[in-house]
């Protein structure tokens, strides 16, 4: 149980195995395997309440306890730090113990697929919880490799001592282990977080022990003293394991923690974290964790709509069905297996606060940090779905990355492929980008250009305006108003108003308007926020039509911001010393306080003034 071995070998449902040191296999392995298994797994589970709840034989038996030993090779200071001050949420001990028995059920299976063992009587690898709310214990079981009383020695009695980080280093070259998890060695240490005076124990019986072998049983309070001895033979003596082989956890909860022996409290913790462990879980009997980790699966595969929605709405807690999906595989410049989603609809909106980041992050399938503000950028918290990356360095609590470099590798990896499928799908299926996207995530986009720079240029593709060369409530992109613009037109002209009848009756629209130029239409502040901090698109300028410095040239190529342009039927113009005499009484007089400047301008014909440079 507490040691970790990653999925990947082939399944094996039925293991009855038992290994004889000394006996060689057909792979020259000194872990031999024989048959075993004499009784069903499930029916031989001890019934709630009742564990070993001592490392002594049995109260009858005449032979002393056996003496405490102190924990090895670490101070009581050490455990002290693990126990109380390495986690910050003392839940994840369960994550840590469920992993720990995965670890050992995987380990299980590789050494029955090494030695071709064939199984001759059904022992399932799994693992069971058992709660008692009335003696407030908790019970974790597996049917792994199990440990011997040596190997409890070396694996519980030294702290950060990893028998799966030991395993890994005994593989052969090519050897397949990537169902392991841990590799610090000291997640089972968390149990002690949760554990009241009658501390922690430990039962476990080895796969590589005769079947007649007793189990070996481990104890301790977590004060810096441990005690192990042979767990009592007698037929009627209760026992925590659920199988024959294997390891059980048990642990008696402090006042503080006696919620995780209710069965609900627990089971909110297993499926937050190992819902997706390669194993069954049974909590009192009954399966836990029954959502496929679809994200593990490969893309190519044909998986339906419904599985797909399924995940979606137990991903992000939804009952809407998706617009987009995004199932995503990578192996550089990080190990990436992805699943996002664009939902139907955001809250935002609805004026609810901004909404909390959407996408999990996972270590082979067992949950590191649940919606994670590191691995995708804040203007992506509109989508949901999970992200797994074996690469990142996790800390010793395994409850964050820690590597800061690779983790700007993984995000500007998903940015980029996830504004690539967004492209994807525009070219696809236009009308849907358009009229449905859009409208509803098109701001994300928008504050996107504005707040992460370097996605500036693929996000400015992506997003749309009405145009004075378009029909209202049609829309175009940048690339398609480029695609317009005559080859000497080196400028991307907008007008920022509060509809499109403002804009078409702006002064500052009358010039294009004659010219027969093309020009943008932003209805909002964030709009503007955007042409402003895109500056260029396809090296063209994007200049506001309110500028001073505007110049536009008509279709015989005059300058009309330079040259007469119509004025209204019947008016006169003003003379040049009348005209000179008008803009130094607007400075002077007039509006000396709010005013930098005026001038004359031949941009007008139907508009007395108007205001630049604002």
């Amino acid at each position: 149980m507490f040691s970790r071995l990653r999925s990947g070998l082939p399944a094996l449902r039925r293991c009855s195995v038992v290994a004889r040191p000394g006996r060689a296999t057909t792979r020259s392995s000194s872990f031999s395997l024989t048959p075993r298994c004499t009784a069903p797994p499930r029916e031989n589970v001890v019934p709630k309440g009742r564990w070993l709840s001592s490392a002594t034989p049995d109260a009858s038996s005449s032979e002393p306890s056996p003496p405490p030993k102190e924990f090895r090779a670490e101070t009581r200071q050490l455990l002290d730090l693990v126990i109380h001050s390495l986690y910050t949420d003392k839940e994840v001990f369960l994550r840590e113990l469920v992993s720990n028995a995965s670890d050992a059920c995987e380990r299980m299976r590789f050494h029955a697929a090494s030695a071709g063992s064939s199984p001759a009587v059904e022992c399932p690898l799994e693992i069971h919880v058992n709660t008692d709310s009335e003696a407030k214990t908790l019970t974790i079981s597996d049917s792994g490799t199990g440990m011997t009383g040596e190997e409890m020695e070396n694996n519980l009695g030294t702290i950060a001592h990893s028998g799966s980080k030991a395993f890994l280093s005994t593989l052969e070259e090519g050897g397949d282990a990537k169902g392991i998890i841990g590799k610090f060695g000291v997640g089972f240490y968390s149990s002690f977080m949760v554990a009241g005076e009658g501390g922690v124990t430990v039962t476990s019986r080895s796969a590589s022990l005769p079947a007649d072998a007793p189990a070996s049983v481990w104890s301790s309070d977590g004060i810096g003293t441990y005690t192990i001895a042979d767990a009592p033979t007698s037929p009627d003596a209760p026992s925590p394991l659920a199988h024959p082989r294997g390891s059980a956890v048990t642990i008696h909860l402090s006042e503080a923690s006696a919620e995780y022996s209710d069965p609900a409290r627990v089971e909110a913790v297993l499926k937050k974290y190992s819902n997706f462990v390669a194993h069954p879980i049974f909590l009192n009997g009954e399966r836990v964790n029954t959502v496929d980790a679809v994200w593990a699966r490969d893309p190519t595969e044909k998986i339906d709509d419904e599985t797909y929605n399924s995940f979606y709405k137990f991903a992000a807690g939804a009952y809407d069905e998706p617009w987009y999906r995004l199932h995503y595989r990578a192996d550089a410049p990080v190990e990436i297996r992805a699943l996002l989603f664009v939902p139907s609809y955001h809250t935002e909106k609805y004026g609810m606060g901004a909404m909390d980041p959407g996408v999990s992050l996972y270590s082979r399938k067992v949950l590191i940090e649940a919606k994670s503000p590191d691995i995708l950028p804040n203007w992506m918290r509109f989508v949901k779905g999970v992200v797994d990356s074996e690469d990142l360095p996790l800390s010793v609590s395994r409850e964050r990355a820690q590597d800061s470099a690779l983790i700007t590798k993984l995000r500007t990896a998903l940015v980029r492929k996830f504004t690539s499928f967004l492209s994807t799908q525009l070219r696809k299926d236009p009308e849907k980008y358009k009229t449905k996207f859009f409208p509803e995530f098109g701001h994300f986009l928008k504050e996107g250009i504005c707040r992460d720079h370097g996605s500036q240029d693929s996000l400015s593709k992506l997003i749309f305006f009405e145009s004075s060369k378009m029909d209202k409530g049609e829309t175009t992109s940048l690339e398609e108003y480029v695609g317009r613009c005559t080859p000497d037109q080196k400028e991307i002209y907008y007008i920022c108003a509060p509809s499109r009848q403002a804009a078409e009756d702006s002064p500052y629209f009358e010039i294009f308007l004659k010219t027969d130029k093309e020009v943008l239409f932003v209805y909002s502040a964030m709009d503007e926020f955007v042409m402003s901090n895109l500056e260029m698109f396809q090296q063209r300028k994007i200049v506001s039509a309110e500028g001073a410095d505007v110049d536009v040239v008509d279709k015989d190529g005059e300058e009309k911001n330079g040259e007469d342009a119509p004025t209204m039927s019947g008016a006169r113009r003003l003379t040049d010393v009348q005209a000179g005499e008008l803009c130094t009484w607007l400075e002077v007089e007039a509006l000396p306080s709010k005013l930098a400047g005026a001038r004359m301008t031949k941009r007008l014909a139907t508009y007395p003034a108007m205001i630049v440079g604002h």
